[in-house]
């Protein structure tokens, strides 16, 4: 059953900006951030320029074009087929199964530093944790997008914009009042050598902080006026994401040692440090706070997306029937109650695991490689569509007519093959072991979870 007739117009350019920066502008990235220290401005100017830009732009003209819920499944689908379709759709979703244990274990390590530190190191705490705040975002976005796009509005507000706003302020009446400062600022220190191979191994790292734009484009039908609004939210989006990432980042990296900060409470170790020299450490609780609000609200963001697409593939039998059932709000519950169960069983890998930054950096660096594929077969979508899709005077369109669309295109797709590349290197601060198990895990993740849609796909249709 479609719903597309049914759909109320109740999201607005600033709800929809909202659910884009909950859903990317992440506190989580911020300590892996600031280890590049001040040059992390120069990584973010470049990952805007050959990434983020691509991606707003493609988005901006296929969602007002298209703008249908399923999102990028709808897009693949017009240019490739339903068979692509549902592997694009599902590469966005399993990329996000593989995402949500290790948001939701930055989550609870920040519950156990307000708690007491020692707890972030006892898996006894921690998978409790973990599944009871999976359980409760998948419980809350049963109720549809109107619940959803509150939690998302209030998360991005005092989870997200005003603690990053804070730590900006911070680090500002840090340096006016002179304070010594973890890093002497050199112009070595502000255009570090982007070749070098750390280097560029980091700059993934700072490509999978800016992807999900296109995410918002599964609600694109419930937006009041697409054509116009859509593109507005997305260039808002993109210019609030990428200013504070850069300012609250660069304010962590001048207080904090990169010795000692902690890729995953680097952020809690900056406030402590900077709380205390302003005599605010009272603050300490509240800001924790703030950051749990704002990891779980980017979380929760996430968990109804990709879902919403996955049923639209059902609707065309690339997936088990089932998964197209929805409720009078538009719900893929069937989806949700999976997603539910395959993400708790992840969580439990890490139980298996000596060393949870090993269990946590796997599934980082296998979600980035899903990602980047699943942005390669979007890019050249958006290519093949320009060449099936008349043009639509109320809709965005990219400007310089077919050049225009094939230079955007090849970027992001030159940029993300050059991504998958590099997600190959370990990094030296994570305890891998054997290096030929550590690449057989990742190839033969990112081969089997490719795979694994096309014999759906296929057997679905035998079904049928």
């Amino acid at each position: 059953m479609h719903f597309e007739s049914t759909k109320r117009r109740i999201l607005s350019v600033f709800t929809l900006v909202m659910i884009n920066i909950i859903a990317i502008d992440s506190l989580r990235n911020l300590p892996a951030n600031a280890q590049m220290g001040l040059g992390i401005t120069l990584f973010y100017v470049l990952a805007a320029v050959f990434f983020l830009l691509p991606c707003i732009l493609i988005t901006a003209e296929l969602a007002t074009h298209r703008p249908k819920t399923g999102g990028a499944y709808v897009w693949v689908r017009e240019a490739f087929g339903p068979r692509w379709g549902f592997a694009n759709i599902w590469l966005q979703w399993i990329y996000n199964v593989f995402w949500y244990p290790t948001i939701l274990s930055f989550i609870a390590v920040n519950i156990a530093y307000l708690i007491n530190p020692a707890l972030a190191n006892s898996k006894a705490f921690m998978l409790p944790m973990i599944i009871g705040m999976f359980s409760i975002a998948t419980l809350v976005n049963t109720f549809g997008m109107k619940l959803s796009s509150m939690v998302s509005t209030l998360s991005a507000l005092f989870g997200t914009i005003i603690p990053m706003l804070f730590v900006i302020g911070l680090g500002l009446a840090w340096l006016l009042e002179g304070k010594t400062m973890a890093i002497t600022p050199t112009t070595q220190h502000f255009f570090p050598n982007v070749l070098h191979l750390n280097n560029l191994a980091f700059f993934v790292v700072v490509l999978f902080s800016l992807m999900g734009l296109e995410m918002s484009a599964v609600h694109a039908e419930e937006v009041k006026n697409p054509q116009r609004d859509y593109p507005r939210a997305l260039l808002y989006s993109g210019l609030i994401i990428l200013i504070t990432l850069i300012a609250s980042s660069t304010a962590i990296a001048i207080i904090v040692p990169k010795t000692s900060l902690s890729i995953v409470s680097g952020l809690d170790q900056a406030f402590a440090i900077f709380l205390n020299a302003f005599h605010l450490h009272w603050m300490l609780p509240i800001a924790i706070l703030l950051i749990v609000l704002g990891a779980f609200g980017g979380m929760s963001a996430w968990v109804i997306g990709p879902t919403k697409g996955l049923a639209v593939a059902a609707e065309d039998n690339c997936a088990p029937k089932m998964f197209a059932s929805r409720t009078r709000n538009n719900v893929p519950v069937p989806v949700l109650l999976l997603q539910w169960l395959v993400v708790i069983a992840l969580c439990c890998l890490f139980l298996f695991f000596k060393y949870i930054s090993t269990w946590y950096w796997i599934l980082s660096d296998l979600t980035a490689q899903l990602a980047l594929l699943f942005y390669v077969i979007l890019f050249a979508a958006a290519i093949r569509l320009r060449y099936k899709t008349p043009e639509n005077p109320n809709a965005f369109r990219i400007p310089g007519g077919k050049f225009g669309i094939w230079l955007v295109g090849c970027l992001g797709i030159v940029t993300c093959l050059v991504a998958i590349g590099l997600g190959f290197i370990p990094p030296d601060s994570v305890k891998i072991g054997n290096i030929f198990v550590y690449e057989g895990i990742l190839i033969g993740g990112v081969v089997i979870f490719s795979a694994l849609p096309f014999l759906i796909c296929r057997s679905n249709e035998k079904i049928v």
